[in-house]
């Protein structure tokens, strides 16, 4: 690869979301977005990895491929590894580590020799030191004999938005919540109200999207250290205009005292405090606030013990009488395990999509029209 030309750069996706991503970056104007297992591949030189990592919401890290070729044998890793041009890309003075993954297929089959390989034809061509706790990390993997080479330009996961500190017992991350928020069809034009909103998650990442604020503005990024970095480049793209407040608002309850606490600390980290309400209620006592209809989105518990499943249905029916009573016009989106908790509410979900991978378990986005 050259330093100014296209190349192909690798969006992760949490399994499942991989189609949803691909419409992401669609949307946002990345160049040949493909889908791919485990996320979407598109096309751009560093300016679009700058971005990509900076204003996609549903993408969990972002490597940019920097080279591609065959190795049969540890031997040859070695002398193609040192055929490029590390100096293009890695600083001599930021320490880098190196992570390796090999497939069944490969010759090539042990991850620890392929990744000490790498590190020291870095060490020898570079003269930039190895440490394993560096930001800067090269990621090769070896596939059927390929070997790919990348660099993770994110560091810490992309659902680490900067804003989040306190939070609730097993979290939803902000990349699923904004994907979700999208397979529900929202574009940030209508309120939205989460009754079992844990530490706020989809009520926040609904007010940024209103407000246009961008995923990554409050962090820092691995691409930061490297040698194809613009500091004036990047601040220019990043920007710091005021991005005017939108007239809706958006409003989560929880029963926990603790979860409202932290719904409106990491609220006001996030910057969204004037269009956030955030009311400790049970579920049984929300009711729709004024104005227009919009969307309700929750991810209520799914129980991991035999004895929860009886307990846990009688609190989806309730969940389902009240959204039915007073929710007339809204629509719901709800994240559950099982089609058997979904069917307990009652609510008239269409046939919902594909599964996806949240804290080791399968979930799934189902979605009502307009209630009656």
């Amino acid at each position: 690869m050259t330093t100014d030309g296209d190349f192909e750069i690798f969006l992760s996706a949490t399994p499942g979301f991989e189609p949803a991503l691909g419409k992401e970056a669609e949307a946002a104007g990345f160049k040949e977005p493909k889908i791919t297992t485990g996320g979407v591949t598109i096309k751009g030189g560093w300016p679009e990895v700058w971005r990509a990592n900076l204003e996609l919401r549903g993408a969990g890290r972002v490597l940019a491929r920097i080279d591609e070729f065959r190795a049969m044998h540890l031997a040859q890793l070695d002398k193609r590894a040192r055929r490029l041009v590390w100096g293009e890309v890695l600083r001599p003075d930021v320490p880098f580590r190196v992570q390796a993954s090999c497939s069944k297929s490969s010759r090539i089959y042990h991850s620890g020799a392929a990744a000490q390989r790498i590190e020291r034809a870095i060490r020898e061509e570079l003269g930039a030191r190895h440490s394993p706790e560096a930001d800067v990390v090269i990621k090769v993997r070896i596939d059927d004999d390929l070997c790919t080479i990348a660099v993770d330009t994110s560091g810490e996961p992309l659902h680490k938005r900067g804003h989040k500190e306190a939070v609730a017992k097993a979290p939803m991350r902000e990349t699923m919540a904004s994907l979700f928020l999208s397979q529900c069809g929202f574009v940030g034009t209508e309120p939205v109200l989460d009754p079992m909103c844990g530490s706020g998650t989809f009520v926040i990442e609904a007010a940024e999207i209103a407000a246009g604020l961008k995923p990554g503005r409050s962090r820092h990024f691995a691409f930061e250290q490297l040698a194809t970095f613009d500091k004036a480049a990047w601040e220019r793209l990043r920007g710091t205009a005021d991005v005017p407040k939108p007239a809706l608002r958006f409003f989560g309850s929880d029963i926990d005292a603790g979860a409202i606490r932290m719904s409106r600390a990491n609220a006001e980290r996030a910057g969204v405090t004037g269009i956030t309400e955030f009311q400790q209620l049970a579920f049984t006592e929300v009711m729709p606030p004024p104005g227009p209809p919009g969307l309700v989105i929750v991810n209520p518990p799914y129980g991991d013990r035999l004895g929860d499943r009886n307990e846990l249905q009688a609190l989806y029916r309730s969940l389902g009488k009240t959204l039915l009573k007073r929710f007339s016009g809204w629509r719901v989106g709800m994240v559950t395990s099982e089609a058997f908790f979904a069917n307990a509410t009652g609510l008239p979900f269409a046939q919902p999509g594909g599964p996806v991978l949240h804290g080791g378990l399968r979930v799934t986005l189902f979605l009502t029209g307009p209630l009656k």
